[in-house]
């Protein structure tokens, strides 16, 4: 790490920027947050309130416009967004984050990808659930055999909001890019890639089940791989009983794990990477179970520790990268191929038909 921190810029401060970035931004070693971008007076008071030290913008142009004096932008604001923001900042000179999903399309997250080796530029994707401690546990399961040959995944992002909340996650717009599927749909499907590698079949099944709501609330994805390895991913607001996080089925046993990652919800509740106690860990209540022949909800399997989660392990890596000491987390291709998955899932859906990439 360098002496000096880098100086990140913050472009949003809702939900994504507000409750994940700034917090693990200000919380990593070798990077301070240095400006936020909000036009919204309560965001703009928000933000000096839990960053003191921290200047303020009312537009991207203003930050763009002294960009000689910050060495990272992270983009956290909407959707629609992401391309224009991501490619007014390369062209100003800057490394560049940009939270998920990166595109409306595959073709923009490589046209971006393109533009940022052109420029020699860091652009990284903030996928997260990569540090969720369920994936950590998993990908140590896979690595050490436990499971054998993995057969099937199931993973589930599932919630029960009967009641829309509205907003632009919401809405029925395509140029909003909301709706589930590519919201918790990234996520879902980025750790399947990242498990099991390329996708080569595609089905899908989106709804939109609530009253009043516009955009899919109901999704279900069936990834064929190339390895072999059948994907079933299920992302919901419409889940009256919530299964598994993961149910993962191989040829020696199966790993089952119920809950989420601890790590959202604590700092929605305020908590901060490197001041609270035990960061990311869980109640061994929660545990996975690895077993075979039996449920582990009547007691069969074997209780695995959870592997703490640990978000603030991504801009770690960030701050590595933008130092030359490492690679970058998550790379624009990666995000890519996720995305050409979901397309193909959005393209199964309408058509009621299997997509081959």
């Amino acid at each position: 790490m360098t002496a000096t921190p880098l100086r990140v810029g913050l472009i949003g401060y809702g939900l994504a920027g507000s409750v994940f970035h700034a917090p693990l931004i200000a919380a990593t070693e070798g990077l301070a947050l240095d400006t936020v971008v909000t036009s919204n007076p309560d965001r703009q008071g928000q933000a000096r309130a839990e960053f003191p030290d921290v200047r303020v913008a009312a537009t991207p142009e203003e930050l763009f416009a002294r960009a000689a004096e910050l060495d990272l932008v992270v983009i956290a604001s909407p959707n629609r967004t992401h391309v224009p923001l991501a490619t007014a900042a390369l062209e100003a000179g800057l490394p560049v984050v940009v939270d998920k999903p990166v595109a409306g399309t595959a073709a923009e997250a490589r046209g971006l990808a393109a533009l940022a080796e052109k420029r020699g530029l860091l652009l990284s994707v903030f996928q997260n659930r990569r540090w969720d401690n369920d994936f950590l546990t998993l990908r140590g399961l896979l690595a050490d055999g436990r499971l054998g040959d993995v057969w099937r995944f199931e993973s589930r992002f599932e919630r029960w909001r009967p009641q829309p909340k509205g907003g632009w996650r919401e809405s029925g717009d395509p140029a909003e890019i909301g709706g589930l599927l590519y919201d918790l749909g990234s996520h879902v499907v980025d750790q399947a890639l990242d498990l099991f590698g390329p996708v080569t079949e595609v089905y899908a099944e989106t709804d939109v089940r609530r009253p009043g709501a516009e955009a899919d609330d109901d999704t279900f994805l069936a990834l064929t791989h190339a390895n072999g390895v059948r994907s079933h991913l299920y992302v919901s607001a419409t889940t009256a009983q919530l299964g598994p996080r993961f149910r993962v089925l191989g040829s020696r046993a199966g790993y089952v794990k119920y809950g989420l990652d601890p790590q959202e919800a604590a700092l929605r509740e305020g908590s901060r990477p490197g001041t609270a106690a035990e960061w990311g860990a869980e109640d061994q209540s929660l545990w996975g179970r690895i077993g075979s022949g039996e449920s582990p909800l009547t007691g069969g399997g074997t209780p695995v520790p959870t592997v703490p989660g640990d978000y603030p392990a991504y801009y770690t890596a960030v701050a590595r990268a933008l130092t030359g000491a490492g690679p970058n987390p998550v790379t624009a291709l990666e995000a890519a191929a996720a995305l050409d998955v979901l397309e193909a899932a959005r393209r199964s859906a309408r058509d009621k038909v299997t997509v081959t990439l």
